[in-house]
Parts: C-alpha cells; sequence; structure tokens
C-alpha cells in the first residue's frame, strides 16, 4: 500500500510562490506516474501536472504552464510542485495522486493512490 503525504500549503499573496511536497511511504521499482490535482470549493477536481517517475518527462494544464513546474527527487521518493506568479484563482486544495504506467492521464479517476491534500490560498 503506497501512502502519499503532502506538505507545503499556506496563505499567499497573489504573484507570490509557495512549493508542496509529496512524499510517498514505499519506494518500488514500478512504472509509474504521480501527479498534482487541484480542488476549489464547489469545483470539480482538476489535473495541475503529471511527471513519469523514471524518465521525468512532464505535462501540465494550459492554466498553470509557465508558472508551476513539478519535480522529483529520487533519493527522497518525494515530488514537488514549485508555484510561481500565484493567483486568487490558483487557490484550491492541492492532491498528490499516483498511478501505473507512463501515460499521463488528466482524468483524477485514473489515479490509484491519493494523499489527504494541502491548502493554498492565494490572496488578491
Amino acid at each position: 500500500q503506497v501512502q502519499l503525504v503532502e506538505s507545503g500549503g499556506g496563505l499567499v499573496q497573489a504573484g507570490g510562490s509557495l512549493r508542496l511536497s509529496c512524499a510517498a511511504s514505499v519506494r518500488t521499482f514500478s512504472v509509474y506516474v504521480m501527479g498534482w490535482f487541484r480542488q476549489a470549493p464547489g469545483k470539480e477536481r482538476e489535473f495541475v501536472a503529471a511527471i513519469t517517475w523514471s524518465d521525468e518527462r512532464t505535462s501540465y494544464a494550459d492554466s498553470v504552464k509557465g508558472r508551476f513546474t513539478i519535480s522529483r527527487d529520487n533519493a527522497k521518493n518525494t515530488m514537488y510542485l514549485q508555484m510561481n506568479s500565484l493567483k486568487p484563482e490558483d487557490t484550491a486544495v492541492y492532491y498528490c495522486a499516483r498511478r501505473g504506467g507512463t501515460y499521463h492521464y488528466t482524468y483524477s479517476r485514473e489515479y490509484t493512490y491519493w494523499g489527504q491534500g494541502t491548502q493554498v490560498t492565494v490572496s488578491s
């Protein structure tokens, strides 16, 4: 069983930066993708970014391209989301997730393991 734990959320002013972390409890040799999703109040959970663990291939939602950077540290078994130039519309609970394989699905139902979420609030 894989457990994912997010950290790094908080309150920041528009234009500021935050870095989220997602630590995985189990290191496996499987091929898998890890991703970030977010959910604002009253809205559906939406894809933010994904990374293939083995070759570090990345993908992003159009709304965050050029502002957010996803990365991973294999030695620490941890994934990161560097968020710059934050906007009030980035306010949401951010979740990390994992699925097997290499395809970067943008649908949350395709991911098997989920963290508990971390709140990001961007004030105007």
